[in-house]
Parts: C-alpha cells; sequence; structure tokens
C-alpha cells in the first residue's frame, strides 16, 4: 500500500517469534503484521503508564481477588482435592 510514512523492518527472530506467538494465543485470527502493531501499542500503553498508576491498578486487581475468598468455605480446596484422588486411577 502507498504511503508517505516511514516504514520499519523487523526479522522474526526467536523471542520477536516467542512474542508473535503469545500475542496470537489472545488475538487468534489477527494476521501475524497486525500482531506486530498491536504489540507496539499494547507496550507503548503499558510505558506510558505512570508508576503510581500501575502500583494503583496493582492494588484495585488485588482488592477484588481479596473479595473472592468470601466465596469460597473453609475447606473447600481439600474437598476439592479429595474428588481429584477419586478420579486418578
Amino acid at each position: 500500500m502507498p504511503t508517505t510514512r516511514p516504514r520499519h523492518q523487523i526479522t522474526e527472530t526467536e523471542d520477536v517469534g516467542a512474542a508473535l506467538d503469545l500475542a496470537a494465543q489472545r488475538w487468534p485470527d489477527e494476521a501475524r503484521s497486525d500482531l506486530m502493531r498491536r504489540l507496539i501499542l499494547t507496550g507503548a500503553q503499558a510505558l506510558a503508564q505512570s508508576p503510581i498508576e500501575r502500583t494503583l491498578a496493582i492494588e484495585t486487581a488485588l482488592q477484588s481477588l481479596a473479595g473472592l475468598a468470601d466465596c469460597y468455605p473453609p475447606g473447600y480446596l481439600n474437598r476439592l482435592r479429595a474428588d481429584w484422588d477419586r478420579v486418578t486411577p
């Protein structure tokens, strides 16, 4: 496609390929060239986030996870694991 904008070339090394494979798990219907664009934009968003914003986002996520503790009664994991023993040959 004709453009007046600069173009960039990147070789798909092992680490770049691994990043693209990971991106393909998140966005499975995208071409690898589109995955590259998404990775660049997602990385830029992460870099643009201030340390304070990142800390607040992590704290908010942890608070929401802490609220899930009430969803599981005491001994839940032990009962779940006991069921695993019955299924395993």
